[in-house]
């Protein structure tokens, strides 16, 4: 029989707005983090900066915090890098998909893992 591994998409929506923050603008977070910049990051994770830069504002427009500083151009080149709550939704985040991975291979070990022996 084949292996299985569970997977899964988790993402918080508030009433008005869907998909407010997620695996993906999670990760988009940590990339802007780790390269500098949010056209480095759009580019580690090959999404355009268009979407990237939709996806930033997304997030702050609905989490009401500044998530990222942005300081232009100029000799060396424009930098962004995330602000303290940028920083703070990245742990929790981090920490909450965490404990759901712990609950659904939990869950898994349960209920489906006797079938596919």
């Amino acid at each position: 029989m084949k292996e299985f591994r569970t997977r899964f998409k988790l993402w918080l929506s508030t009433k008005d707005a869907e998909g407010v923050f997620g695996d993906g603008k999670w990760r988009l977070l940590k990339s802007i983090d780790a390269e500098g910049s949010l056209k480095a990051a759009s580019q580690s994770l090959h999404i355009s900066y268009r979407k990237a830069w939709g996806d930033l504002k997304k997030m702050q427009q609905c989490l009401n915090v500044p998530l990222v500083k942005k300081q232009r151009g100029g000799a060396l080149g424009g930098q962004t890098a995330l602000t303290e709550q940028g920083k703070k939704w990245v742990k929790a985040y981090t920490g909450f998909r965490t404990d759901i991975e712990k609950a659904v291979e939990k869950a898994y070990k349960k209920h489906i893992e006797e079938l596919v022996k």
